[in-house]
Protein backbone atom coordinates (compact mmCIF):
# COMPACT_ATOMS: atom_id res chain seq x y z
CA UNK A 1 0.00 0.00 0.00
CA UNK A 2 1.36 3.25 -1.20
CA UNK A 3 -1.03 6.41 0.15
CA UNK A 4 0.37 9.52 -0.32
CA UNK A 5 0.50 11.54 2.86
CA UNK A 6 0.68 15.09 2.48
CA UNK A 7 1.16 18.39 4.83
CA UNK A 8 -0.66 21.75 4.10
CA UNK A 9 2.60 23.44 5.10
CA UNK A 10 4.08 21.96 1.72
CA UNK A 11 4.57 24.12 -0.91
CA UNK A 12 2.86 22.19 -3.55
CA UNK A 13 0.05 21.30 -1.51
CA UNK A 14 -2.81 23.41 -2.47
CA UNK A 15 -1.67 21.72 -6.73
CA UNK A 16 -2.00 18.30 -4.72
CA UNK A 17 -5.31 19.45 -2.70
CA UNK A 18 -6.50 20.44 -6.51
CA UNK A 19 -5.77 16.93 -7.94
CA UNK A 20 -7.51 15.43 -4.90
CA UNK A 21 -10.83 17.32 -5.58
CA UNK A 22 -10.64 16.96 -9.09
CA UNK A 23 -10.65 13.19 -8.32
CA UNK A 24 -8.65 12.37 -11.14
CA UNK A 25 -11.36 10.78 -13.23
CA UNK A 26 -9.86 9.38 -16.14
CA UNK A 27 -12.71 9.00 -17.84
CA UNK A 28 -13.01 6.77 -21.30
CA UNK A 29 -15.03 9.41 -23.66
CA UNK A 30 -15.00 6.73 -26.43
CA UNK A 31 -17.18 4.71 -23.85
CA UNK A 32 -19.45 8.20 -25.23
CA UNK A 33 -19.78 7.04 -28.88
CA UNK A 34 -20.86 3.14 -27.76
CA UNK A 35 -23.43 4.73 -25.49
CA UNK A 36 -24.69 6.49 -28.15
CA UNK A 37 -24.92 4.08 -30.80
CA UNK A 38 -26.77 2.27 -27.95
CA UNK A 39 -29.29 4.59 -27.25
CA UNK A 40 -29.73 5.58 -30.98
CA UNK A 41 -30.45 1.62 -31.36
CA UNK A 42 -32.69 1.26 -28.79
CA UNK A 43 -34.99 3.85 -29.56
CA UNK A 44 -35.42 3.10 -33.04
CA UNK A 45 -35.67 -0.87 -32.95
CA UNK A 46 -36.99 -1.11 -29.28
CA UNK A 47 -36.89 -4.73 -28.14
CA UNK A 48 -34.82 -5.78 -31.39
CA UNK A 49 -31.62 -3.84 -30.04
CA UNK A 50 -32.41 -4.37 -25.99
CA UNK A 51 -32.56 -8.06 -26.76
CA UNK A 52 -29.30 -8.17 -29.01
CA UNK A 53 -27.49 -6.09 -26.34
CA UNK A 54 -28.44 -7.77 -23.50
CA UNK A 55 -27.04 -11.12 -25.07
CA UNK A 56 -24.04 -9.35 -26.19
CA UNK A 57 -23.05 -8.16 -22.81
CA UNK A 58 -24.87 -10.14 -19.92
CA UNK A 59 -24.88 -13.69 -21.84
CA UNK A 60 -28.95 -13.60 -21.70
CA UNK A 61 -31.40 -15.04 -24.12
CA UNK A 62 -34.40 -13.18 -23.06
CA UNK A 63 -36.27 -14.75 -25.66
CA UNK A 64 -35.81 -17.86 -23.17
CA UNK A 65 -35.16 -16.26 -19.71
CA UNK A 66 -38.27 -13.84 -20.67
CA UNK A 67 -37.34 -9.95 -20.27
CA UNK A 68 -39.87 -9.07 -17.30
CA UNK A 69 -39.56 -11.23 -13.48
CA UNK A 70 -42.35 -12.69 -12.61
CA UNK A 71 -44.24 -13.22 -9.32
CA UNK A 72 -43.82 -16.68 -9.31
CA UNK A 73 -39.78 -15.80 -8.87
CA UNK A 74 -40.49 -12.89 -6.65
CA UNK A 75 -42.09 -15.12 -4.43
CA UNK A 76 -39.74 -18.03 -4.40
CA UNK A 77 -36.50 -15.48 -3.36
CA UNK A 78 -38.87 -14.43 -0.72
CA UNK A 79 -39.46 -17.58 0.16
CA UNK A 80 -35.05 -18.41 -0.14
CA UNK A 81 -34.54 -16.06 2.44
CA UNK A 82 -34.01 -16.83 5.98
CA UNK A 83 -36.75 -15.06 8.51
CA UNK A 84 -33.58 -12.52 10.39
CA UNK A 85 -32.69 -11.64 7.02
CA UNK A 86 -36.27 -10.44 5.66
CA UNK A 87 -36.14 -8.91 9.40
CA UNK A 88 -33.45 -7.10 8.67
CA UNK A 89 -34.40 -5.89 5.06
CA UNK A 90 -38.09 -5.00 6.91
CA UNK A 91 -36.29 -2.65 9.63
CA UNK A 92 -33.98 -0.86 7.09
CA UNK A 93 -37.13 -0.33 4.97
CA UNK A 94 -38.73 0.80 7.89
CA UNK A 95 -36.78 3.56 9.09
CA UNK A 96 -36.01 4.80 5.14
CA UNK A 97 -39.60 5.40 5.11
CA UNK A 98 -40.05 7.17 8.36
CA UNK A 99 -37.12 9.56 7.31
CA UNK A 100 -38.52 10.02 3.65
CA UNK A 101 -41.85 10.68 4.95
CA UNK A 102 -40.72 13.66 6.69
CA UNK A 103 -39.60 15.17 3.35
CA UNK A 104 -42.72 15.03 2.08
CA UNK A 105 -44.23 18.58 0.92
CA UNK A 106 -47.95 19.50 0.92
CA UNK A 107 -49.82 21.94 -1.85
CA UNK A 108 -50.37 25.22 -0.62
CA UNK A 109 -52.59 28.32 -1.43
CA UNK A 110 -52.98 31.58 -0.57
CA UNK A 111 -56.04 33.99 -0.78
CA UNK A 112 -55.18 36.70 1.68
CA UNK A 113 -54.98 39.14 -1.05
CA UNK A 114 -58.17 40.80 -2.28
CA UNK A 115 -59.07 39.08 -5.58
CA UNK A 116 -55.84 37.10 -5.89
CA UNK A 117 -55.17 33.41 -4.93
CA UNK A 118 -51.93 32.21 -5.63
CA UNK A 119 -50.66 28.62 -4.42
CA UNK A 120 -48.11 25.92 -5.54
CA UNK A 121 -49.75 22.47 -6.12
CA UNK A 122 -47.16 18.96 -5.38
CA UNK A 123 -48.16 16.27 -7.89
CA UNK A 124 -46.26 13.07 -8.32
CA UNK A 125 -44.50 11.55 -10.62
CA UNK A 126 -46.52 9.03 -12.78
CA UNK A 127 -43.94 6.61 -13.81
CA UNK A 128 -39.96 6.41 -12.44
CA UNK A 129 -37.38 3.91 -13.50
CA UNK A 130 -34.87 2.60 -10.63
CA UNK A 131 -31.28 1.62 -11.62
CA UNK A 132 -30.25 -1.13 -9.71
CA UNK A 133 -26.56 -2.37 -10.35
CA UNK A 134 -25.96 -6.02 -10.54
CA UNK A 135 -22.28 -6.50 -12.31
CA UNK A 136 -19.64 -6.54 -9.21
CA UNK A 137 -21.75 -6.84 -6.49
CA UNK A 138 -25.65 -6.95 -6.11
CA UNK A 139 -27.15 -4.50 -3.80
CA UNK A 140 -30.99 -5.04 -2.01
CA UNK A 141 -30.11 -1.57 -0.12
CA UNK A 142 -29.73 0.02 -3.56
CA UNK A 143 -33.60 -0.99 -4.19
CA UNK A 144 -34.60 0.18 -0.41
CA UNK A 145 -32.89 3.82 -1.28
CA UNK A 146 -34.18 4.30 -4.55
CA UNK A 147 -37.68 2.95 -4.40
CA UNK A 148 -38.71 4.12 -0.62
CA UNK A 149 -38.67 7.70 -1.64
CA UNK A 150 -40.54 7.17 -5.10
CA UNK A 151 -43.35 5.23 -2.85
CA UNK A 152 -43.44 7.55 -0.35
CA UNK A 153 -43.67 10.40 -2.99
CA UNK A 154 -47.20 8.63 -4.59
CA UNK A 155 -45.66 7.39 -7.71
CA UNK A 156 -48.11 5.64 -9.46
CA UNK A 157 -45.55 3.23 -10.93
CA UNK A 158 -42.05 2.42 -10.08
CA UNK A 159 -39.81 0.21 -12.42
CA UNK A 160 -37.29 -1.40 -11.72
CA UNK A 161 -34.43 -2.56 -13.82
CA UNK A 162 -31.22 -4.55 -12.86
CA UNK A 163 -29.19 -6.66 -14.91
CA UNK A 164 -28.66 -10.40 -14.18
CA UNK A 165 -26.10 -12.65 -15.68
CA UNK A 166 -25.70 -14.34 -13.34
CA UNK A 167 -29.40 -14.22 -11.75
CA UNK A 168 -30.87 -12.20 -8.99
CA UNK A 169 -29.68 -12.29 -5.59
CA UNK A 170 -32.80 -13.48 -3.78
CA UNK A 171 -32.53 -10.23 -1.50
CA UNK A 172 -32.80 -7.97 -4.30
CA UNK A 173 -36.13 -8.94 -5.52
CA UNK A 174 -36.97 -9.63 -2.05
CA UNK A 175 -36.55 -5.85 -1.66
CA UNK A 176 -38.49 -4.98 -4.59
CA UNK A 177 -41.09 -6.81 -3.24
CA UNK A 178 -41.31 -5.26 0.11
CA UNK A 179 -40.70 -1.69 -1.25
CA UNK A 180 -43.25 -1.87 -3.77
CA UNK A 181 -42.01 -2.00 -6.67
CA UNK A 182 -44.34 -2.75 -9.40
CA UNK A 183 -42.24 -4.18 -12.95
CA UNK A 184 -38.76 -5.31 -12.75
CA UNK A 185 -36.91 -5.82 -16.10
CA UNK A 186 -33.58 -8.14 -16.04
CA UNK A 187 -31.85 -5.45 -18.47
CA UNK A 188 -28.99 -3.04 -17.63
CA UNK A 189 -25.91 -1.03 -18.51
CA UNK A 190 -26.85 1.85 -21.93
CA UNK A 191 -29.19 -0.01 -23.19
CA UNK A 192 -31.75 -0.44 -19.97
CA UNK A 193 -31.22 3.32 -19.73
CA UNK A 194 -32.56 3.88 -23.49
CA UNK A 195 -35.40 1.83 -22.48
CA UNK A 196 -36.94 3.67 -19.68
CA UNK A 197 -36.19 7.13 -21.96
CA UNK A 198 -37.87 5.82 -25.18
CA UNK A 199 -39.85 2.50 -23.98
CA UNK A 200 -39.85 -0.73 -25.81
CA UNK A 201 -42.33 -3.14 -26.85
CA UNK A 202 -41.93 -4.54 -23.41
CA UNK A 203 -39.92 -2.08 -21.14
CA UNK A 204 -42.55 1.22 -20.33
CA UNK A 205 -41.19 4.60 -21.21
CA UNK A 206 -40.94 6.55 -17.44
CA UNK A 207 -40.81 10.11 -16.36
CA UNK A 208 -37.79 10.02 -14.66
CA UNK A 209 -34.77 7.74 -14.04
CA UNK A 210 -32.73 7.71 -10.74
CA UNK A 211 -29.96 5.02 -9.20
CA UNK A 212 -26.06 4.58 -9.57
CA UNK A 213 -24.32 2.65 -12.29
CA UNK A 214 -20.78 2.00 -14.14
CA UNK A 215 -19.36 4.68 -16.46
CA UNK A 216 -21.90 3.52 -19.65
CA UNK A 217 -25.13 3.92 -17.04
CA UNK A 218 -23.64 6.95 -15.89
CA UNK A 219 -22.90 8.80 -19.42
CA UNK A 220 -26.77 6.86 -20.80
CA UNK A 221 -28.57 8.91 -17.96
CA UNK A 222 -26.61 12.45 -19.02
CA UNK A 223 -27.48 11.79 -22.58
CA UNK A 224 -31.14 11.44 -22.32
CA UNK A 225 -31.60 13.75 -19.83
CA UNK A 226 -33.89 16.23 -21.14
CA UNK A 227 -36.15 13.57 -22.72
CA UNK A 228 -36.86 12.44 -18.84
CA UNK A 229 -35.55 13.88 -15.65
CA UNK A 230 -32.44 12.02 -13.87
CA UNK A 231 -31.41 12.32 -10.20
CA UNK A 232 -27.75 12.92 -11.16
CA UNK A 233 -24.80 11.62 -12.83
CA UNK A 234 -22.83 9.54 -10.11
CA UNK A 235 -19.04 8.96 -9.91
CA UNK A 236 -17.48 6.96 -7.54
CA UNK A 237 -17.69 6.56 -4.22
CA UNK A 238 -15.78 8.40 -1.46
CA UNK A 239 -15.41 9.94 1.95
CA UNK A 240 -13.62 12.26 4.04
CA UNK A 241 -12.75 11.78 7.38
CA UNK A 242 -12.14 15.03 9.68
CA UNK A 243 -10.76 14.01 12.84
CA UNK A 244 -8.76 15.10 15.74
CA UNK A 245 -6.66 13.19 18.84
CA UNK A 246 -10.02 12.08 20.13
CA UNK A 247 -10.27 9.79 16.97
CA UNK A 248 -9.44 5.94 17.03
CA UNK A 249 -7.23 5.07 14.31
CA UNK A 250 -8.77 1.34 14.12
CA UNK A 251 -11.88 3.30 13.39
CA UNK A 252 -10.88 5.28 10.97
CA UNK A 253 -9.05 2.86 8.93
CA UNK A 254 -11.82 1.05 9.04
CA UNK A 255 -14.18 3.66 7.60
CA UNK A 256 -11.53 4.42 4.68
CA UNK A 257 -11.75 0.75 3.78
CA UNK A 258 -15.46 0.79 3.81
CA UNK A 259 -16.08 2.98 0.99
CA UNK A 260 -12.07 1.69 -0.83
CA UNK A 261 -13.78 -1.60 -1.28
CA UNK A 262 -16.52 -0.34 -3.61
CA UNK A 263 -14.09 0.68 -6.35
CA UNK A 264 -10.71 1.08 -7.86
CA UNK A 265 -11.86 4.80 -8.63
CA UNK A 266 -13.22 5.54 -4.84
CA UNK A 267 -11.95 8.49 -3.37
CA UNK A 268 -10.79 8.19 0.27
CA UNK A 269 -9.27 10.95 2.10
CA UNK A 270 -8.09 11.59 5.97
CA UNK A 271 -7.48 15.21 7.32
CA UNK A 272 -6.31 16.11 11.03
CA UNK A 273 -4.34 17.74 12.31
CA UNK A 274 -2.75 15.08 13.88
CA UNK A 275 0.64 13.69 12.82
CA UNK A 276 0.18 10.58 15.66
CA UNK A 277 -3.24 9.95 14.83
CA UNK A 278 -1.86 9.59 10.39
CA UNK A 279 1.03 7.30 11.44
CA UNK A 280 -1.59 4.92 13.60
CA UNK A 281 -3.98 5.32 10.72
CA UNK A 282 -1.45 3.96 8.52
CA UNK A 283 -0.36 1.29 10.11
CA UNK A 284 -4.19 0.13 10.71
CA UNK A 285 -4.93 0.24 7.02
CA UNK A 286 -1.81 -2.14 5.97
CA UNK A 287 -3.15 -4.44 8.89
CA UNK A 288 -7.03 -4.58 7.95
CA UNK A 289 -6.13 -4.30 3.87
CA UNK A 290 -4.45 -7.49 4.18
CA UNK A 291 -7.58 -9.53 5.66
CA UNK A 292 -10.00 -8.06 3.21
CA UNK A 293 -11.88 -10.13 0.26
CA UNK A 294 -11.63 -6.99 -2.13
CA UNK A 295 -7.88 -6.34 -1.03
CA UNK A 296 -6.81 -5.48 -4.74
CA UNK A 297 -9.71 -3.09 -5.34
CA UNK A 298 -9.29 -1.38 -1.79
CA UNK A 299 -5.57 -1.06 -2.38
CA UNK A 300 -5.66 0.54 -5.59
CA UNK A 301 -8.21 3.13 -4.61
CA UNK A 302 -5.69 3.95 -1.58
CA UNK A 303 -2.43 3.83 -4.21
CA UNK A 304 -4.13 6.21 -6.67
CA UNK A 305 -7.03 8.16 -5.22
CA UNK A 306 -6.04 8.06 -1.22
CA UNK A 307 -5.07 10.62 0.89
CA UNK A 308 -3.48 11.30 4.77
CA UNK A 309 -3.30 15.03 5.25
CA UNK A 310 -1.99 16.96 7.89
CA UNK A 311 -3.16 20.41 8.77
CA UNK A 312 -2.21 23.25 11.30
CA UNK A 313 -5.32 22.90 13.02
CA UNK A 314 -8.76 21.15 13.09
CA UNK A 315 -10.53 24.81 11.25
CA UNK A 316 -8.36 24.24 8.53
CA UNK A 317 -8.84 20.60 8.33
CA UNK A 318 -12.98 21.86 8.10
CA UNK A 319 -12.21 24.44 5.75
CA UNK A 320 -10.58 21.83 3.35
CA UNK A 321 -13.44 19.26 3.83
CA UNK A 322 -15.61 22.17 2.43
CA UNK A 323 -13.95 22.73 -0.73
CA UNK A 324 -13.70 19.12 -0.94
CA UNK A 325 -17.30 18.24 -0.98
CA UNK A 326 -17.43 14.49 -0.09
CA UNK A 327 -20.32 12.46 -0.72
CA UNK A 328 -20.02 10.80 2.82
CA UNK A 329 -18.05 12.90 5.41
CA UNK A 330 -17.53 11.79 8.97
CA UNK A 331 -16.52 14.43 11.79
CA UNK A 332 -14.52 12.13 14.01
CA UNK A 333 -13.83 14.64 16.58
CA UNK A 334 -14.62 15.04 19.91
CA UNK A 335 -17.02 17.89 19.69
CA UNK A 336 -18.85 17.15 16.14
CA UNK A 337 -21.88 19.21 16.82
CA UNK A 338 -19.66 22.48 16.79
CA UNK A 339 -17.20 20.95 13.73
CA UNK A 340 -21.27 20.62 11.80
CA UNK A 341 -21.73 24.15 11.77
CA UNK A 342 -18.67 25.06 10.16
CA UNK A 343 -19.35 22.60 7.05
CA UNK A 344 -21.05 23.95 3.92
CA UNK A 345 -20.55 21.17 1.31
CA UNK A 346 -20.97 17.52 1.85
CA UNK A 347 -23.58 14.74 0.95
CA UNK A 348 -24.06 12.96 4.37
CA UNK A 349 -22.40 14.11 7.31
CA UNK A 350 -21.66 11.21 10.33
CA UNK A 351 -21.51 13.00 13.28
CA UNK A 352 -19.07 11.07 16.37
CA UNK A 353 -16.95 8.37 16.78
CA UNK A 354 -19.94 5.77 16.72
CA UNK A 355 -21.13 6.86 13.26
CA UNK A 356 -19.32 4.94 10.99
CA UNK A 357 -20.71 5.57 7.33
CA UNK A 358 -21.82 2.02 6.33
CA UNK A 359 -24.53 2.92 8.73
CA UNK A 360 -25.98 5.31 6.37
CA UNK A 361 -25.49 2.89 3.90
CA UNK A 362 -28.06 0.22 4.96
CA UNK A 363 -30.46 1.27 8.33
CA UNK A 364 -29.94 5.13 9.42
CA UNK A 365 -32.60 6.24 7.72
CA UNK A 366 -31.50 8.89 5.66
CA UNK A 367 -30.63 8.39 1.65
CA UNK A 368 -27.41 6.50 0.43
CA UNK A 369 -27.96 8.18 -2.71
CA UNK A 370 -25.69 10.97 -2.71
CA UNK A 371 -23.77 13.67 -4.67
CA UNK A 372 -20.34 12.58 -5.57
CA UNK A 373 -17.44 14.43 -7.46
CA UNK A 374 -17.53 17.49 -5.58
CA UNK A 375 -21.55 18.03 -6.76
CA UNK A 376 -22.71 18.53 -3.34
CA UNK A 377 -21.18 21.96 -3.74
CA UNK A 378 -24.71 22.26 -5.83
CA UNK A 379 -26.87 19.10 -4.81
CA UNK A 380 -28.38 17.16 -2.10
CA UNK A 381 -29.13 13.38 -1.73
CA UNK A 382 -31.67 11.79 -3.36
CA UNK A 383 -35.70 12.25 -1.65
CA UNK A 384 -38.83 12.54 -1.95
CA UNK A 385 -38.35 15.79 -3.95
CA UNK A 386 -37.01 13.84 -7.10
CA UNK A 387 -40.20 12.46 -7.86
CA UNK A 388 -42.76 15.19 -7.28
CA UNK A 389 -43.18 18.19 -9.68
CA UNK A 390 -44.17 21.47 -7.93
CA UNK A 391 -46.97 23.74 -10.83
CA UNK A 392 -47.25 27.25 -9.53
CA UNK A 393 -50.85 28.70 -9.87
CA UNK A 394 -52.36 31.74 -9.93
CA UNK A 395 -55.89 33.28 -9.96
CA UNK A 396 -56.31 37.31 -10.46
CA UNK A 397 -60.13 38.49 -10.33
CA UNK A 398 -61.32 41.38 -12.94
CA UNK A 399 -60.42 43.94 -9.96
CA UNK A 400 -56.91 42.59 -9.33
CA UNK A 401 -55.83 42.59 -12.48
CA UNK A 402 -57.00 46.14 -12.87
CA UNK A 403 -54.58 47.12 -10.03
CA UNK A 404 -52.09 45.42 -11.21
CA UNK A 405 -52.28 46.53 -15.24
CA UNK A 406 -50.31 49.74 -15.09
CA UNK A 407 -47.53 47.54 -13.92
CA UNK A 408 -47.64 44.76 -16.46
CA UNK A 409 -47.94 47.11 -19.21
CA UNK A 410 -45.64 48.88 -18.44
CA UNK A 411 -43.33 46.20 -18.12
CA UNK A 412 -43.72 44.74 -21.36
CA UNK A 413 -43.27 48.23 -22.67
CA UNK A 414 -39.92 48.08 -21.14
CA UNK A 415 -39.07 44.69 -22.90
CA UNK A 416 -40.95 45.28 -26.49
CA UNK A 417 -43.62 43.06 -26.30
CA UNK A 418 -46.48 44.49 -27.09
CA UNK A 419 -48.77 41.53 -27.31
CA UNK A 420 -48.01 41.01 -23.42
CA UNK A 421 -49.19 44.23 -22.60
CA UNK A 422 -52.30 43.75 -24.95
CA UNK A 423 -53.32 40.90 -23.42
CA UNK A 424 -53.84 42.46 -20.15
CA UNK A 425 -55.07 46.11 -21.76
CA UNK A 426 -57.44 44.49 -23.73
CA UNK A 427 -59.32 42.51 -20.84
CA UNK A 428 -59.86 46.00 -19.10
CA UNK A 429 -61.93 47.99 -21.90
Amino acid sequence: MNIKIYSTAETQFTELFQQLCERNLDLDMSADKIVAEIISRVAAEGDTALFDYTQRFDGLYLETTGIEVQAAEIDKACDSLQPEQLKNLELAIERVRIFHQRQLRQSWFDDNEPGILLGQKITPLQRAGIYVPGGKASYPSSVIMNAIPAQVAGVDEIIMVSPAPQGYNPAVLAAAKLCGVDRIFRIGGAQAIAALAYGTESVPMVDKIVGPGNIYVALAKRRVFGRVGIDMVAGPSEIMIVADDSANPVYVAADLLSQAEHDELAVVALVTPSQELIDQVKFELEKQLSLLDRKEIAEHSLDNQGALIKTATLDEALALANRFAAEHLELAVADPLLALSSIKNAGAIFLGHSTPEALGDYIAGPNHVLPTAGTARFSSPLGVDDFVKKSSVLSFSKTALDDYSEAVTGLAEMEGLQAHGQAVSLRLK
